[in-house]
């Protein structure tokens, strides 16, 4: 068979901080907010004193409660969009008045303008694209103040099929350089070789000018724990109101590879000189790894078959909005990491610059995604109205912006794009290639595509694709290689399986809700809007978790699967109507409680002993209960109810991912055992909860940096007596705190719950409610939450702020 060989070979770097050369300042505080429309707000001199006085990142919309009546309608989340305005006055001292100045925002949902002393700057309609204006000429400098307006319009909806979030949700940095600067996403660095001994280096860098032409020098280092590996230096004329372009070339020997498991990373620092003047100065982490794709045998890192254990992941974080935040992100993933996962696709757009810092750092591979669509709709006022004008220079921000990072190991163009289906796919996905490999000619490119048949795939036959991802349709794997010949092949999307936490219905049969595309929603579904968390229901278009993992695992030629999806999100919530207004598909709930299939991934994906048992033990007497065991790094599982065995299973034939056993309820306990050679490895027993007693509040950590910005996750559980989780409770947890921290949000995982996640109080769902507890900047001290609900004992927690 003809085969196509891909190589990549790369040197990586991530987001650029700077020395006092060149400073970036964090421009999130002291920012007006007013939710509505006014004109005039562009204006320098424009009252402000009834709006509202609040720190950045900023969602609007999760603020509000859930309805039904919102235009973005429950696919959107059911919450509002709308028009708002932000505006930021500021001084800059009169010694900077010969620097450049940059406004940079991370992303606005969407369509912003941006005006800096009444001075209109620009718009882009991307909602979730990083970009930045020069403002060095509309400055005043001294005493006289600047003000910066930002109009934010979200209005028009539906605009999406899932969560997007309103405002200025991203970071924001006011940005100053000499005149002789590294331009914006100025270095690109890659190695035309990378072994286990030796890697060779290429820096290019862009230089600006905006002074009189002058001969510099440009020093690049290398450096690994802040001592020097490797060094070079240039001397170079730039002329003047010019870019120029130079490379330079180094070597690492015997180099610390980067990868999921050992994340190791260099770091970069470019530095101008002016003679002995350093003039500017770029730090950038640096992961040296190489990979490429066999249409055989899969995908190969550092010359090892690598089978890619992917998640597909949401932009949203949960009870937070979309509005960014570092530890609730790096939350997400360290969960994701424990399960086993090693990739991460950002669907369906750019991510923030915070997720590949912490990919980067962390170890995970990611698929870099675009867009999710392109000219055809997939919604009325979705990005299709933007894509003719905007998709280029969107595009290359993307790239530009990320090329560097250590995680970004492909990039995706497009998900289950419309024009597959015809002859426009052609010439775009030719365009959108090209403009990739224009600005990094060193990664693939992929599509998610559906069609698998290559005469009716017209983003096939542009021939402009890497690698080729195919969604879902696990029945067609094995005539992939045949219909596609020579392609290195990926399942960029699998699963689609629905689970409530905690939900357990006792019927073990496979059901699709809803059943075909004739239906919106499930006929016959739980009149409560929950789903069984027995992995036996999915989408149409789906399946169960084992059965997709199983058809990637037997086939080498596929490179690895990205599940849809690791967490629950806002919005799309297949397979109900409103009230439901949050996602089934995640291995982990929306507030970061692992659903049981979470234990199976862990036992396929690490190397860690696993032992996981579920249903709860609360059920009537007599009633045939189904128990699962997930386990691994054992031989056998057996059961034991109120300390009587109920057999032995074993996973029989290497195909199996759980054992199981049908047995009466008894009030008691149920106990699992695994074994290996007949030696016991682990044990786990869950018993019968009496009546509802007390509230216990486990916090993630209890000493969080007093930045106002790092979090606690503190997890309320309802038990009795004896401290065993009550599995119906459903108390109304109201929460309050005392020092120096709030309450940023409350949740319980439930994808039909109304009350907005910003709110102080919860409904338990199934036992377990959680806070989010938020620092206050600058201030030291004890942070106390406290949990009470009605009929039970409280319960309090203390988190310390510290520097």
């Amino acid at each position: 068979m003809k085969k196509i060989l891909f190589s990549f070979y790369l040197i990586l770097v991530a987001v650029a901080t700077y020395a006092q050369s060149r400073i970036v300042q964090n421009f999130n505080d002291n920012w007006q907010f007013y939710l509505g429309d006014e004109p005039q707000a562009k204006n320098l001199k424009f009252n402000t004193n009834n709006w509202r006085t609040l720190a950045l990142p900023h969602d609007w919309s999760i603020e509000s409660d859930f309805k039904a009546e919102f235009p973005a309608r429950n696919d959107g989340g059911a919450l509002p969009g709308g028009i708002a305005w932000y505006r930021k006055t500021f001084t800059v001292d009169a010694s900077k008045k010969d620097q450049l100045f940059y406004i940079q925002f991370d992303g606005i949902y969407k369509h912003s303008e941006v005006w800096i002393n009444g001075q209109y700057l620009g718009k882009r309609a991307n909602g979730y694209i990083s970009f930045q204006y020069e403002i060095s000429k509309y400055l005043n400098f001294g005493n006289t103040p600047n003000s910066i307006a930002v109009r934010v319009d979200n209005s028009q909806q539906p605009d999406s099929r899932w969560y997007t979030g309103s405002g200025i949700y991203r970071n924001v940095y006011l940005i100053s350089t000499n005149k002789i600067a590294v331009a914006n996403y100025g270095t690109f660095i890659t190695t035309p070789k990378v072994t286990a001994t030796e890697a060779k280096v290429n820096v290019s860098i862009e230089i600006k000018n905006a002074a009189a032409a002058k001969s510099v020098t440009v020093e690049v280092g290398i450096y690994r724990a802040g001592k020097l590996v490797t060094k070079a230096n240039q001397s170079v004329n730039v002329n003047a109101s010019s870019s120029t372009k130079l490379s330079q070339d180094l070597t690492i020997t015997k180099p610390a590879l980067w990868s999921p498991e050992q994340p190791n990373l260099y770091e970069v620092i470019t530095r101008i000189y002016d003679g002995k003047k350093l003039i500017d100065e770029v730090k950038n982490p640096l992961g040296l790894r190489n990979f490429r794709f066999d249409a055989d045998k899969g995908f190969y890192l550092n010359e090892q078959p690598y089978t890619l254990l992917g998640v597909c992941l949401h932009h949203d974080l949960g009870a937070l909005g979309a509005a960014m935040n570092t530890r609730a992100l790096e939350r997400q993933l360290q969960i994701m990491k424990d399960m086993g996962a090693n990739a991460i696709r950002t669907a369906h757009n750019p991510p923030a610059p915070e997720v590949l810092q912490l990919c980067d750092k962390m170890g995970f591979l990611v698929m870099d995604e675009a867009f999710d669509m392109w000219k055809k709709r997939k919604n009325k006022f979705d990005y299709h109205l933007d894509f003719e004008e905007n998709h280029k220079q969107d595009l290359e921000d993307l790239v530009k912006r990320d090329r560097n990072h250590p995680s970004v190991f492909m990039w995706s163009i497009g998900n289950e794009i419309r024009e597959q289906f015809d002859a426009t796919g052609i010439p775009l996905t030719k365009e959108l290639s090209a403009i990739v490999k224009s600005i990094d000619p060193t990664r693939p490119v992929i599509a998610a595509l559906t069609e698998t048949m290559p005469e009716k795939n017209f983003i096939f036959q542009s021939k402009a694709l890497d690698v080729l991802g195919f969604n879902y349709k696990y029945f067609d794997y094995d005539s992939l290689p045949k219909r596609f010949k020579g392609y290195p092949l990926l399942a960029s999307e699998t699963v689609s399986a629905l689970a409530t936490r905690g939900v357990y219905d006792l019927a073990d049969t496979l059901r699709l809700w809803p059943a075909s595309s004739k239906d919106k929603y499930v006929v016959g579904g739980n009149p409560d809007f929950t789903v069984t968390a027995y992995d036996n229901v999915a989408a149409y278009w789906g399946t169960t978790h084992e059965i997709a993992w199983k058809e990637v695992k037997k086939r080498p030629f596929m490179s690895g699967t990205f599940v849809w999806t690791g967490f629950d999100y806002l919005g799309e919530p297949v397979p109900y109507p409103f009230p439901a207004r949050s996602s089934y598909y995640g291995i982990v709930d929306l507030a970061g409680f692992p659903k049981d299939v979470y234990y199976m991934y862990q036992s396929e994906w690490t190397d860690k002993p696993v032992l996981h048992v579920l249903p709860h033990w609360n059920w009537k007497a007599g009633e045939e209960v189904s128990v699962w065991a997930y386990y691994s790094q054992a031989d056998e599982v057996e059961l034991f109810v109120n300390g009587k065995s109920k057999g032995i299973k074993r996973k029989e034939d290497g195909d199996d991912l759980h054992v199981s056993w049908k047995v009466p309820f008894e009030a008691g306990s149920v106990k699992v055992v695994s074994r290996k050679g007949g030696k016991t490895v682990l044990e786990k027993e869950v018993k019968t909860a009496g009546s509802a007693y007390k509230i216990q509040l486990i916090a993630d950590r209890n000493n969080i940096k007093a930045d106002g910005k790092d979090l606690s996750f503190i997890t309320a559980q309802i038990v009795d007596k004896d401290g065993n989780i009550v599995p119906d409770a459903d108390h109304l947890i109201k929460f309050t705190i005392t020092g120096k921290g709030s309450i940023v949000g409350t949740d319980n995982g439930y994808q039909a719950d109304l009350t907005s996640l910003s709110k102080p109080e919860r409904k338990a769902f199934k036992g377990k409610a959680l806070a989010i507890v938020k620092s206050q900047q600058n201030e030291k001290g004890n942070i106390v939450l406290k949990a009470a609900a009605e009929g039970l004992e409280g319960a309090s927690v203390v988190v310390k702020a510290v520097k």
